[in-house]
Formats: C-alpha cells, sequence, structure tokens
C-alpha cells in the first residue's frame, strides 16, 4: 500500500546566504567524475537535481521557468533513453511537479520565495565543520541537492501543496490563481467600454 506524506511548505528566505556559491560546469564535471555511487544517484542527468537535466549545463540553484516548456519536448532525450524520473504540466486548476527523490534521507523541504520561486532541497551529507554553518552557504553540492522554479505569474503561492509517496516521489501543486485572468479580461473590457465611450 502506498505511503503519502504531506510536506510543510516554508515562506520567505529563512537563510539570506545560501546558494551564493553558484556550481559551474567545470567545478560539476570534476565533482561526478570523482563522485561516489551516491553522488550519481543525487546528480545524474535524469535526476530533478541534475545541473544537465535540460539538455545543457544549467545551475539548479538559479531559478528555472519549468512551466514555459513542454516536458515532452525538453526530456525527449531522456525519455527516449528511459532516463528521466522527471515530469511536469498544467491543468485548468493547477500547475503539477512530479519527481523521484535521490533516495538519499528524506529530509525534503519545499520553500516559497518571496512568492516567485520555488525551491526544492535536500542534504544527502552531513557536513563535519561546525553545526553552524549552514550548508547551503559553502559548496552546497558537496552536502546537499536543490531545484529552484520560477511561479508563473498567475501561480497562487500561498495554497501551494507538497507530498510524498513511498518516501520516493515528490509531488509539488500550485494552484492557479483564476483571478488573475479575470482580472486582466475585466480590464480590457473596461478599457474597450471607456473607448467605447469616448468616441
Amino acid at each position: 500500500m502506498a505511503s503519502r506524506k504531506q510536506l510543510e511548505v516554508h515562506s520567505g528566505d529563512q537563510t539570506p546566504q545560501k546558494w551564493c556559491i553558484s556550481l559551474g560546469e567545470e567545478v560539476f564535471k570534476r565533482f561526478i567524475f570523482q563522485g561516489s555511487p551516491t553522488v550519481h544517484k543525487v546528480f545524474n542527468e535524469g535526476s530533478l537535481f541534475s545541473p544537465l537535466l535540460f539538455g545543457k549545463f544549467f545551475d539548479p540553484s538559479d531559478a528555472f521557468p519549468l512551466w514555459e516548456f513542454e516536458s515532452d519536448v525538453l526530456l525527449s532525450n531522456l525519455r527516449s533513453s528511459g532516463q528521466s524520473t522527471v515530469d511536469w504540466s498544467q491543468t485548468d486548476q493547477d500547475y503539477v511537479l512530479k519527481a523521484e527523490l535521490p533516495g538519499v534521507g528524506n529530509n525534503v523541504q519545499v520553500c516559497v520565495e518571496k512568492g516567485k520561486v520555488v525551491e526544492i532541497s535536500g542534504q544527502w551529507k552531513q557536513q563535519r565543520e561546525s553545526k553552524t554553518k549552514d550548508w547551503r552557504s559553502g559548496h552546497w553540492w558537496e552536502y546537499g541537492y536543490v531545484r529552484r522554479i520560477e511561479l508563473p505569474e498567475d501561480a497562487d503561492w500561498r495554497r501551494i501543496e507538497a507530498s510524498v509517496s513511498n518516501d520516493i516521489l515528490i509531488e509539488v501543486r500550485i494552484p492557479k490563481n483564476l483571478m488573475v485572468g479575470d482580472a486582466s479580461q475585466g480590464n480590457d473590457a473596461a478599457r474597450k467600454d471607456s473607448e467605447v465611450g469616448g468616441s
């Protein structure tokens, strides 16, 4: 039987210094080349947290405009080789992202930053250094993983829900703010009325 656990979605940026060190392509290649099987599991090409997920190198700590792309198109190469563990879609009511977690501890966190970015992150290795230093403020890829995604303009970030099934599949549901579309249509209608009245 499938187990499903609801995750708390945090809002606001509790750690201003996080992701301040960007992951460069050469650094990542060296890291993967010397990496253990766990590193490959976390950052392999089909993983949501891989910098190479979208076909060319893209630092996952930078926000990616995911819903501007069709998943079938962007992930077609990975899909054909059966490598991808990521999918996203939208309905009339919401945007949905589903992805397999790396399976290295289920301490995944979902955070919304300034109502503009949704961030999925987790730690796969404990730091040996002082506990006061946040793992995200240094060479974060040595300790954890992240994927930051730009929210569409009509996203209702206050009602975002996230859950994990069987400790391996995360689902993030972002409701659409239906008032955004209605409001802009209403403004267009009001403008047309004023133009007609003014002529």
